[in-house]
């Protein structure tokens, strides 16, 4: 019984040794089964989708995917120029021609390539045409200077595109309507910038901007495209700009709440409540920050600053939590005393 136990377990191992193991087979080859030709000739004819033998012409297999690139260029002596659909279709050209013939700028040096490009370019669009592309291109200009996301210019696209189509601001100048456009979308992403930072980017008078703006959020207004800004809409923007801690902005946002609860300042401008908020809690939580260094930033005065601080003052009881006091975060004491 031994022995044939031993030889059991030599038998076993020897065909455990034999077992073939499971891998690729790199000695596979695909060969013609007509000629059989050990090296072989295949052809893949990309025309008709077509695997073909180069010896004897037989198929071996159809449908075959061209995965090569899918452009053909017939400018050989100017090199390879893949581009031959042009750019990705605008959903805001909608209606328009979005395809462009581009002429060569080889001529020679006749000088005829720049009057057949001028000439191409005013039958290819018209004067309505050319306009919106115009204005496309300054509004996305402007929105990389100010460093504002795509999303917004998107939405100003859109704005100045139903504008012009409904001729609301005939006769303004091009410059201010898209400032407009522009100050209405900041507002609808919650991306809020004043008049005074729209003026400085667009060079556009505070005057004039409102005109427009005036015009376009009674139009807009009725559904719902121009919603309004608060004070705590530029609370992040002027807190980072101060380098203030993370908490600042949520007891400043509390303090406004508050403030507009009991009809505290509600008179003033956002910014002007923005800058005052700020003030107020930065005495408060004993963060030292001058009036100064907020009007700056806010783009008020310091004299509004200080009026929107008195009336915070003198209501201080209703705006100071209780919780503020006794963390010890917050001390009444901190606040400069205003007289009235």
């Amino acid at each position: 019984m031994a022995y044939n136990t031993q030889g059991f377990t030599l038998a076993n191992q020897a065909s455990k040794a034999t077992e073939p193991t499971f891998g690729p087979d790199l000695s596979v080859r695909l060969i013609c089964p007509e000629c059989k030709d050990p090296n072989p000739q295949i052809v893949e004819e990309f025309a008709s989708g077509d695997l073909v033998c180069g010896n004897c012409g037989l198929v071996l297999g159809d449908r075959v995917v061209d995965t090569r690139s899918e452009w053909r260029t017939f400018a050989n002596d100017e090199g390879d120029d893949p581009s031959r659909v042009g750019a990705a279709s605008d959903p805001l050209m909608d209606g328009m021609e979005q395809l462009d013939t581009v002429i060569s700028f080889r001529d020679g040096g006749s000088g005829i390539s720049r009057e057949l490009q001028r000439a191409a370019s005013r039958a290819q669009s018209s004067r309505t045409e050319r306009n919106l592309l115009t204005a496309f291109r300054d509004i996305s200009n402007w929105c990389d200077q100010f460093s504002l996301p795509k999303t917004i210019s998107d939405i100003a696209k859109q704005l100045y595109k139903r504008t012009d189509e409904e001729k609301l601001l005939r006769g303004k100048p091009l410059e201010a309507v898209i400032a407009a456009c522009i100050f209405i979308a900041c507002r609808q992403a919650h991306v809020p910038r004043s008049f005074k930072d729209i003026c400085s980017l667009t060079h556009v008078s505070k005057k004039m901007l409102g005109q427009c703006y005036k015009v376009l959020e009674r139009a807009f207004t009725q559904v719902g495209a121009a919603p309004s800004s608060g004070p705590e809409g530029f609370l992040v923007r002027y807190c980072n700009y101060l380098d203030l801690p993370p908490n600042v902005q949520g007891i400043c946002r509390d303090v406004i709440v508050a403030a507009r609860e009991h009809g505290i300042a509600d008179s003033r401008s956002p910014l002007s409540i923005a800058g005052g908020a700020i003030y107020f809690c930065c005495m408060l939580l004993g963060h030292t920050r001058t009036l100064r260094e907020i009007s700056q930033v806010a783009g008020v005065t310091e004299t509004t600053i200080q009026s929107v601080y008195r009336l915070y003052y003198f209501e201080k009881e209703k705006l100071v939590k209780k919780e503020w006091l006794e963390s010890g975060k917050a001390d009444m004491s901190r606040l400069p005393v205003e007289y009235r």
